[in-house]
């Protein structure tokens, strides 16, 4: 297909390859951030491609994966209250909770609906002025201008019931928290190609200052992955540590400064906990206090949850790019998608999926 075919092209790919072996010199390890770029490194085996001295590592950049335990519950206690159509994307449904998830929800009654948009879960506002519509808004920097969207019609038309459960993380400030670990390993990082389409490059400039570090906004076909991980391997040969922008067809600096007004509109920059991290401040969005009446956690008095994550699953270490999932004593035993521990099994962005799936 014109425009993919080109990015899939393995004469090209392999032409990387040697230019990457033939620039490497000694050990690096490069962490690339987002869970989708994750499954086509390793579906495409570009893992395997790579010279022994370079090493990948997958980073929390899984929104499913880091929504905190404790929201997965709120989310369970808001739709199995009466009145309420509880609506999600789909790769939520699924992520386990302390004791159940959203699917098993719905199976004992409780009305649970999958939509693609939250403008969706808005029409049903519309069309059910009787119940209550609750969207749970989770995601990093690529879903939240539709998220903000949502609220910012439902205020302009009045809809009072609707409301989100908002979970967003930002992708920058755990950046930093992983490079602040003491046991970090990571030295260059390939940003979120789509992420950066949203909100440009600009922020991550301080974080290449400060802790010296290259980052390169790399797209996800193998041919982006292959020339993403070439550019920072160039750079960490030669000493240097800049923002280098492989995905120039679709990123630009300022990103798309239409979505960062709508988000400015409704969010507001707050601290955020990530399941098997913690908490990272100034990690997450909020509503605005104008925008208060739509924050469904408010609405139905779910924020005082609070839960343990299990002592077996070790998601955690794995978002943080610590252990892969094969190192898990539980992968492919006790944990499975189809009997996920974590949501790094349950995702279809979940580093633990795309090693279930590509590379058992």
């Amino acid at each position: 297909m014109k425009y993919l075919d080109e990015f899939r092209d393995p004469n090209i790919v392999k032409k990387i390859v040697k230019d990457i072996k033939d620039t490497v010199t000694q050990p690096w390890v490069i962490m690339e951030i987002c869970g989708g770029q994750t499954h086509s490194i390793i579906k495409n085996g570009i893992h395997q491609m790579l010279p022994e001295e370079i090493t990948l590592v997958h980073g929390p950049g899984c929104p499913v994966c880091v929504t905190p335990l404790e929201m997965i519950d709120q989310a369970i206690a808001i739709a199995k209250t009466d009145g309420v159509i509880f609506t999600s994307f789909g790769d939520m449904l699924r992520v386990p909770g302390s004791h159940s998830d959203l699917l098993k929800a719905k199976s004992e009654g409780a009305d649970v609906r999958m939509v693609y948009s939250p403008l969706e879960a808005l029409k049903l506002a519309r069309e059910h002025p009787d119940r209550e519509v609750v969207f749970f808004a989770v995601g990093f920097e690529t879903t939240a201008p539709g998220n903000a969207m949502a609220v910012y019609q439902a205020e302009k038309e009045g809809l009072t019931n609707f409301s989100e459960l908002v979970s967003h993380v930002l992708v920058p400030p755990a950046m930093k928290a992983l490079l602040d670990d003491p046991q970090n390993r990571v030295q260059a990082y390939l940003a979120a190609g789509h992420v950066c389409a949203v909100m440009g490059w600009e922020e991550y400039e301080p974080i290449v200052q400060t802790y010296n570090v290259p980052i390169v906004p790399t797209g996800f076909e193998p041919m982006d992955l292959m020339e993403g991980i070439r550019l920072a391997v160039g750079q960490l040969e030669n000493g240097r540590a800049d923002l280098e922008n492989q995905y120039s067809r679709v990123v630009k600096r300022q990103g798309n400064t239409e979505a960062k007004k709508i988000i400015n509109e409704v969010y507001q920059v707050c601290d955020r906990k990530w399941r098997g991290i913690g908490t990272i401040p100034l990690s997450g969005w909020r509503l605005n206090d104008e925008y208060q009446m739509y924050d469904a956690a408010k609405k139905f008095n779910v924020g005082s949850i609070e839960t343990m994550e299990s002592d077996v699953c070790i998601s955690g270490i794995i978002l943080q790019g610590l252990k892969k999932p094969p190192e898990c004593p539980a992968f492919g035993k006790e944990c499975t998608p189809e009997h996920p521990l974590g949501a790094t099994m349950v995702s279809s962005e979940g580093a633990c999926a795309a090693y279930y799936k590509y590379h058992r």
